[in-house]
């Protein structure tokens, strides 16, 4: 009988294929309920004597039948491997895929070194939301709601008193309501104006700086904005400032650099007068002290922006502001 067993069993082993036929041909065998485990339930029945010849027979099967399923169970393993290696070969002897690394973007790339500039020079970096509240945009700065130069900035309303920033003078309020004087920060960030061409989108970037102490002159905001620009452009561009208005600054200035295509002959780019204007600039008004506290007979100081698309098309003489945002790989890799 208990050879029977054992032929069948190898017979049955022969045609397992899967490790889960061997599981299932282990269960019949040797489960609780197996054949083998009957065997040994029926052990009871016998006398002592046939018990110790028959339990050694049975034991002898069941330690056969381990070893078999246990040999079985590795050959069926490295055969599983084997077609998984197949199945998932990968020949490293070919050229592995390209893939193209990306640039940093030039908007970025001038940013970062206009905050980089400004921070050499003392300054410090602060920043405030995009969606802002009308007073902060306008009021504190000189601009009530029915003066002029609101017409100047065209803005999105999200409400009646809330806007998206046209500009980072709002964080000077806002650094400015936080401290005391002395204060000289930068405020680079988004800003949001309803223009669309090709000088112009609707979301651009803009470095705002402030400085606010006793005794600060025209000629230290002079002294600021002729360093940076020969920092950025190079020493030998020529650099001036005309008269102009802004509500928040008084008196105020546009500040031109000599046309980096020209050399000051005149171009096409600077409309033959061999400048090109490049930001504003002025002593900070009265108003804007007074709005945030600070004593107009103390404390004065000066402002400056700046608009990093400008700058970043003269600086690479790029001839639309457009081609920043259109992500064309072919534009963006010169970078």
């Amino acid at each position: 009988m208990f050879e029977e067993i054992r032929d069948r069993f190898s017979e049955d082993l022969k045609s397992v294929q899967s490790l889960q036929e061997l599981n299932n041909l282990k269960v019949k065998y040797l489960g609780k309920k197996g054949i083998i485990t009957a065997q040994l339930k029926s052990l009871s029945t016998l006398s002592p004597s046939e018990r110790q010849v028959v339990g050694k027979l049975i034991n002898n099967i069941k330690l056969f039948i381990e070893n078999e399923i246990a040999s079985k169970e590795l050959f069926l393993k490295d055969a599983e491997l084997q077609n998984l290696l197949k199945a998932e070969y990968i020949d490293i002897t070919l050229p592995g895929k390209y893939t193209s690394y990306g640039s940093e973007h030039p908007l970025n790339i001038v940013l970062n070194e206009v905050i980089d500039i400004f921070i050499r020079m003392g300054f410090n970096v602060e920043e405030g939301p995009e969606v802002e509240l009308d007073y902060y945009n306008f009021e504190a700065l000189n601009i009530p709601k029915d003066h002029p130069a609101r017409d100047m900035q065209d803005t999105f309303y999200i409400s009646e008193d809330i806007i998206l920033r046209t500009h980072t003078s709002p964080v000077q309020i806002r650094g400015m309501l936080k401290r005391k004087p002395p204060v000289r920060f930068i405020a680079p960030g988004k800003v949001y104006r309803c223009d669309a061409d090709i000088s112009h989108t609707p979301m651009f970037h803009q470095v705002e700086g402030l400085m606010i102490d006793e005794n600060i002159t025209f000629s230290n905001l002079k002294g600021i904005l002729v360093a940076f620009i020969h920092m950025m452009f190079g020493e030998e561009i020529p650099v001036r400032f005309r008269p102009s208005f802004f509500p928040f600054t008084e008196p105020s200035a546009e500040v031109d650099m000599g046309c980096i295509l020209c050399k000051g002959t005149g171009c096409r780019v600077c409309k033959q007068s061999g400048w090109l204007e490049i930001l504003g600039a002025g002593m900070v008004h009265p108003a804007v002290l007074e709005n945030v506290g600070y004593d107009t007979e103390k404390y004065n100081g000066f402002a400056f922006g700046m608009g990093i698309e400008r700058i970043a098309m003269l600086k690479y003489q790029i001839d639309d502001i457009r081609l920043f945002f259109e992500n064309d790989i072919r534009f963006l890799r010169q970078f």
